[in-house]
């Protein structure tokens, strides 16, 4: 199939673990710097503490309550995430127009989620610069920047970047409902009353993305050597200690 001018790729929805969900980022963000944009939603086959890129593994042991979970490094920075009753995204773009003018592409897919969670009764607001609370906690939804969506006081979704070649990868967390692992931060439900599905979020996501954007999400399905990407990424270096323990 012929992909039209300034179209994105729409992935297959799809859970899986923490490592193939890192390596399947890591290899969309190649594809990326390969002149191939893409979008994609997943989820994770059991909780999984994931650690930003830049942070100390021992970190993890500092709550007992995160300790015993499986845990993986991401590529990109940011603190550390639960990811449980959660839908997390990935989006990667090409260097260049049309896909980055400049424009931090953290608010704009912010923007893009709040706009679709608005869309489903549940109204969200972007974090102002300059009155983000000081940081108090290990993980990133304890962690407010400017952007980050919420619901009155508390976050519901973060977003983190790495960047290769000048192709962006960008992939964040939107917290469905609290985590017994992390009983303290509250979620779409227990903020809003609304028990919001994966699916009816991606499929609002999709329609306000393509509608502001302009771009067609075409459905498409992984390139074999993507395929084999994820699978020798997962297997040599996200679930190997030397990466997820290298700090």
């Amino acid at each position: 199939m012929t992909m039209p001018d300034a179209a994105c790729r729409l992935l297959p929805f799809a859970v899986a673990d923490g490592p193939h969900n890192m390596a399947a980022d890591e290899t969309l963000m190649e594809s990326a710097a390969a002149s191939v944009a893409s979008l994609r939603f997943y989820g994770w086959l059991e909780a999984t503490l994931s650690l930003g890129y830049f942070q100390a593994e021992k970190l993890r042991l500092c709550d007992p309550r995160l300790a015993g979970l499986p845990f993986v490094r991401r590529p990109s920075g940011g603190a550390t995430l639960i990811h449980h009753h959660e839908l997390t995204y990935c989006l990667a773009l090409p260097v260049g127009t049309p896909w980055q003018t400049g424009e931090s592409w953290l608010c704009r897919m912010h923007g893009l989620i709040a706009a679709a969670l608005d869309e489903l009764g549940v109204p969200a607001v972007p974090q102002a610069a300059g009155t983000e609370p000081p940081f108090a906690g290990l993980l990133c939804f304890q962690h407010f920047t400017a952007g980050d969506l919420l619901i009155g006081s508390a976050k519901i979704v973060g977003s983190a970047q790495r960047r290769q070649r000048g192709a962006l990868m960008q992939h964040g967390s939107i917290l469905l409902a609290q985590s017994p692992y992390a009983p303290d931060l509250p979620g779409i439900l227990e903020l809003s009353r609304h028990e919001l599905k994966a699916a009816e979020i991606c499929e609002a996501v999709q329609r306000v993305f393509a509608r502001t954007t302009g771009w067609p999400l075409v459905p498409s399905e992984w390139k074999p050597w993507e395929s084999n990407r994820v699978h020798d990424l997962a297997t040599t270096k996200y679930s190997q200690a030397r990466w997820n323990q290298k700090r």
